[in-house]
């Protein structure tokens, strides 16, 4: 099966909580309120914009469980739908019985009165005389006439009963559908907020060029590419270790301590499909955010990007090789 383009845009899941919330919805063009053309927006501290997002993280895990609620409401309301068509069907069929046997002793005594019952019915056989026949007759018809009215009502009843879940069902999805938004909607100034935070890269000169750095610190990396780490580690649920330097001088940017590999799976496998979206996040994250944070080019899933678009590379042999297990940064 091919793998997605890591060019489709991610909702990034700086908690795991936040990826479960983009499983559940789904799909789903997203509004944000904006600040009008004459107030300008104050500029948060970092302090507050984590405040809030903490606080938007809780209204969401709320709307997440009354989305669970609606879905199970709306579930309900159609398997009791189903059984009121199922009645009404049931009843239907009982209406159209009743009336055909009505139909008939209709007919019989049409028949007796203008003389064209077969007169046999009016001789004495077995007991029964002509009258009490017709007195049996009249019986038949009343419990008929009886039948059908109750059946008349059970088919009135079960398809108002329909009606009115059907429109219960509707109600129900609709408001489905207003708190999906309403999710989405703060996911959305949750990104907003969270692309805020990111912090900027050192060394960075007015041109936007970048001065080159050396390693640095017990883990043997350059600021820019620690500050891409961290930032990566603050934003999103890793699920798997990142490296960063190594000594082996194979021509990339680890020896000199200015890229990180992401781990998405251990042991060469092939990471989940959460992991694989996980990853799509980040590289697209990476990429959007690369003039920012000093980014020189992504690898992930045997493609390549360095800020111009994805484009395939060679086949190495393996997922390690091919980038299908980590997603690799390189920086300036």
């Amino acid at each position: 099966m091919a793998a997605p383009s890591p060019t489709s845009p991610a909702f990034p899941a700086f908690r795991r909580r936040m990826a479960t919330t983009v499983c559940l919805l789904s799909a789903l063009g997203f509004t944000v309120a904006v600040p009008g053309a004459g107030a300008a927006e104050p500029k948060p501290t970092e302090k507050q914009l984590l405040k809030e997002l903490d606080q938007l993280g809780g209204k969401v895990d709320k709307l997440i469980e009354a989305y669970a609620a609606k879905r199970e409401s709306v579930r309900k309301a159609e398997k009791a739908e189903g059984v009121a068509k199922e009645n009404l069907r049931k009843a239907q069929k009982t209406y159209d019985e009743a009336r055909h046997e009505i139909d008939s002793i209709v007919q019989l005594r049409y028949q007796s009165s203008s003389g064209g019952l077969p007169a046999v019915l009016f001789f004495d056989k077995g007991g029964m005389s002509a009258a009490a026949m017709m007195e049996h007759l009249v019986s038949q018809q009343a419990a008929y006439l009886e039948g059908f009215a109750a059946s008349r009502d059970r088919r009135k009843q079960a398809s108002d009963r329909a009606a009115e879940l059907t429109e219960q069902r509707r109600k129900e999805a609709e408001e489905v559908e207003r708190q999906r938004k309403e999710a989405e909607k703060l996911i959305r100034d949750i990104k907003r907020k969270l692309d805020q935070l990111v912090p900027l890269g050192s060394g960075r000169r007015a041109d936007g060029s970048w001065v080159p750095q050396l390693p640095t610190g017990a883990d043997n990396i350059t600021a820019r590419t620690r500050n891409m780490r961290e930032a990566i580690k603050r934003r999103f649920d890793l699920t798997h270790t990142v490296g960063c330097y190594r000594s082996e001088n194979d021509g990339g940017e680890h020896p000199l301590g200015r890229a990180c590999d992401f781990m998405m799976s251990t042991g060469g496998a092939m990471p989940t499909p959460a992991n694989l979206a996980l990853g799509d996040e980040i590289a697209a994250w990476a990429i959007k955010h690369r003039r920012k944070l000093g980014v020189k080019y992504v690898i992930w899933r045997q493609r390549i990007n360095n800020g111009t678009g994805w484009r395939f590379m060679a086949d190495r042999g393996g997922n390690t090789a091919n980038h299908y297990d980590h997603v690799h940064i390189s920086m300036h």
